[in-house]
């Protein structure tokens, strides 16, 4: 496959990242529907059958090493299962905005990681567009989140501090898994296209998620589920496991680790705008305004250095 020129990686990135934080929204309802852990298993079911041409070595690419191997596991794990259960778990105790919030920390972690395991070098621009994204979270942690309309017939357990406490910690642990993910997918971008990791670490959700899902399914009223909510199932699990992975690690083919680690960003934003668009989740002047900066890490992380230096010399 040949590379993409680096504003559409940019536009991988970008699109990626916004798909992530509309099902990361959308997962508060299917949440409702479903247990976790077969929500999980239905959504790598259905990406694996979506994904099995995928599967196939392609011609000219090295056979996978076991060092190989052990990364697409690890990858899987942190980012696709591990990153799922806490993920949804936390959306559940808590709201979509406030897993916008704690998810916009994901830039600095992948600078961070890209660091120390890429040994990547960090740009002076690319940490003041991390800087920004922080204080878009400072700016967000000012201001108390409300539990969505949609949990007005949830348990009254879910509007204990101690549960939003624990919601908090879980998505603060899938922001985590999710840096991780960035910087194990750089390394193996380097042997293999975008499909195929896509599809590899897919299966390996699946397998993971494969003993709970498959015990949670024998018990579980399936006929008690919507049309809506299958739809909204469908287009949660190609999102999740197709389209947002590949564009992904497209981009991820050309830009460095601790860059593409901004477009994260891009997460809590659509999270948050999904949120009070569909799931009727409140928005206040603050969110704006850290949103603002949000935005302008990415432009700040995406402007050609040329560019930046032309404006500067014409102060």
């Amino acid at each position: 496959m040949t590379p993409p020129s680096r504003p559409l990686a940019f536009a991988c990135l970008a699109l990626s990242m916004v798909l992530v934080g509309s099902y990361v929204a959308l997962s508060k309802p299917l949440a409702l529907a479903f247990p976790v852990l077969l929500l999980a298993w239905l959504r790598f079911g259905i990406g694996a059958v979506a994904m099995l041409g995928w599967l196939r070595k392609p011609p000219g690419e090295p056979l996978l090493t076991r060092r190989a191997k052990g990364l697409l596991f690890l990858h899987a794990l942190l980012g696709n299962f591990l990153f799922t259960v806490f993920m949804i778990y936390g959306v559940s105790l808590t709201s979509a905005t406030t897993a916008g919030l704690i998810m916009a920390s994901i830039p600095a972690c992948v600078a961070l990681l890209s660091w120390l395991f890429l040994h990547e070098r960090i740009s002076a621009r690319t940490w003041v567009a991390i800087a920004c994204a922080v204080a878009g979270i400072a700016l967000f942690s000012l201001h108390k989140q409300e539990l969505s309309a949609l949990d007005g017939q949830a348990l009254e357990a879910k509007n204990d501090p101690n549960f939003q406490w624990l919601g908090m910690a879980l998505l603060l642990a899938a922001s985590l898994c999710e840096a991780a993910y960035s910087v194990i997918g750089k390394h193996l971008t380097g042997t293999l296209g975008p499909r195929r990791i896509s599809a590899l670490i897919n299966l390996w959700g699946f397998a993971l998620a494969t003993p709970a899902g498959a015990l949670l399914a024998l018990r579980f009223d399936f006929a008690a589920v919507s049309g809506p909510v299958w739809l909204l199932l469908l287009f949660y699990a190609l999102a999740a496991c197709m389209w947002s992975v590949w564009l992904w690690m497209t981009g991820l083919s050309v830009v460095p680790a601790s860059q593409a680690g901004v477009f994260t960003v891009l997460l809590p934003v659509s999270a948050a705008l999904v949120g009070v668009l569909a799931l009727g989740e409140r928005m206040q002047g603050v969110q704006l305004l850290a949103f603002a900066l949000a935005l302008a890490s990415v432009v700040l992380a995406t402007l050609p250095a040329s560019l930046i230096s032309r404006v500067w010399r014409d102060r």
